[in-house]
């Protein structure tokens, strides 16, 4: 399993600024995937079964928006 924790988003997405916000709070690294900057990453979400961002991945779990699962994520990230 891939442990590289990736936020897909935009620069002007709320959503997305509160993820990145509470994992660099949580102290997990994270790489950002901007999908308005790179059209390669927007195929990339679609092909988690997104069209959307926030978009979440760690291995091959991903998980859209700022939601609960997001924090079972998170946890996971930790215990790394």
């Amino acid at each position: 399993m891939n442990k590289q924790l990736i936020v897909y988003s935009t620069q002007d997405c709320i959503e997305c600024t509160m993820v990145k916000q509470v994992l660099t709070e949580e102290g997990i690294p994270f790489e950002v995937r901007d999908v308005g900057m790179n059209p390669q990453f927007q195929k990339e979400v679609e092909a988690f079964g997104f069209l959307g961002v926030p978009v979440t991945v760690l291995g091959n779990r991903a998980i859209k928006g700022f939601t609960n699962e997001l924090k079972e994520l998170i946890e996971i990230a930790k215990n790394l």
